[in-house]
């Protein structure tokens, strides 16, 4: 039969990722607690975690396992609720991560309809794309919301949603007075340009399309976050290349201007999932949207 108290274990050595961190968590010695788990991987006749640079990380048997371990649990805290009469309170936790290139305006937007919930809590996680899909992976997050599509392979059968494309434009301070027209891209060999860094696909094909056109631009400074991007872009460090979304609110407002619209280049937005048996439902109702949009 199953032990629940092997699997309430595993489940936090597979949430702390380490035996250490697992057996502070829940009090135990860590010698003990490894007694447990390895129980738990005979009782299954198969190993839970593989060790990569002294961190525990968990098998396809192990990933399994946590899954159903979640439902589990979930579904005891669930029952709790329900025999104690406080179901209706019940709040859902939806795990969003974010790579740090992405628009925080694109990202507030997705979320919006979860925003002052009673039912719904939100936690936000920020990072590059590898570590966020390491999390996702390990059930430590719902979806990640990324530039770029996610490369699938057998181990992890990315699902990439793509939720939007937007053209790519360079703004700048708004200039007072009369001014000549900004001629694209002859002055950009004279304007300082404040860019995304080299990983980023978008400054792939800005470099692309200036070494066709002849031009060699001047770099003020390259930046791997969008908010950063956008401050510099604000203080008058050069022109911006970003999607207009990133500074809706300065181009609103009329600090910034959008000086040349480039639609040749296009910006992706996209939400990543796996395939899970019991998936978030907060997922479907914020996904939803995109998808009949695009359909």
């Amino acid at each position: 039969m199953l032990n629940y108290h092997h699997l309430r274990y595993f489940r936090a050595i597979a949430r702390e990722g380490s035996l250490t961190g697992a057996a502070r968590a829940l009090n135990l010695s860590q010698s003990s607690l490894s007694i447990q788990l390895r129980q738990l991987e005979e009782s299954f006749g198969q190993p839970l975690f593989s060790r990569e640079s002294k961190a525990l990380v968990l098998t396809e048997a192990g990933r399994i396992a946590l899954e159903y371990a979640e439902t589990i649990f979930r579904t005891g805290e669930e029952l709790v609720d329900v025999m104690t009469h406080q179901a209706g309170d019940r709040r859902v936790l939806l795990r969003v991560g974010a790579v740090s290139t992405l628009s925080r305006n694109f990202q507030t937007g997705l979320l919006q309809p979860l925003f002052g919930r009673d039912d719904v809590e939100l936690v936000l996680r920020s990072g590059n794309l590898r570590d966020l899909l390491t999390m996702l992976r390990t059930h430590l997050l719902d979806v990640v919301l990324s530039n770029l599509p996610a490369k699938r392979d057998a181990e992890s059968p990315w699902h990439s949603h793509l939720l939007d494309e937007q053209p790519v434009s360079l703004v700048g301070r708004k200039r007072r007075g009369r001014r000549k027209k900004f001629r694209f891209p002859d002055d950009l060999r004279d304007e300082p340009l404040v860019v995304p860094g080299h990983d980023s696909n978008l400054r792939a094909a800005f470099d692309l399309m200036m070494e066709g056109l002849g031009v060699r631009p001047v770099f003020a400074a390259e930046v791997d976050d969008m908010a950063m991007l956008r401050l510099l872009a604000s203080e008058g460090a050069g022109l911006a290349l970003v999607p207009p979304v990133v500074v809706k609110q300065e181009l609103e407002s009329g600090l910034l201007e959008e000086r040349h619209r480039i639609p040749e280049i296009r910006e992706t937005f996209y939400a990543i999932t796996l395939s899970r048996r019991f998936p978030n439902p907060l997922l479907r109702e914020l996904l939803e949207p995109y998808r009949a949009g695009r359909g």
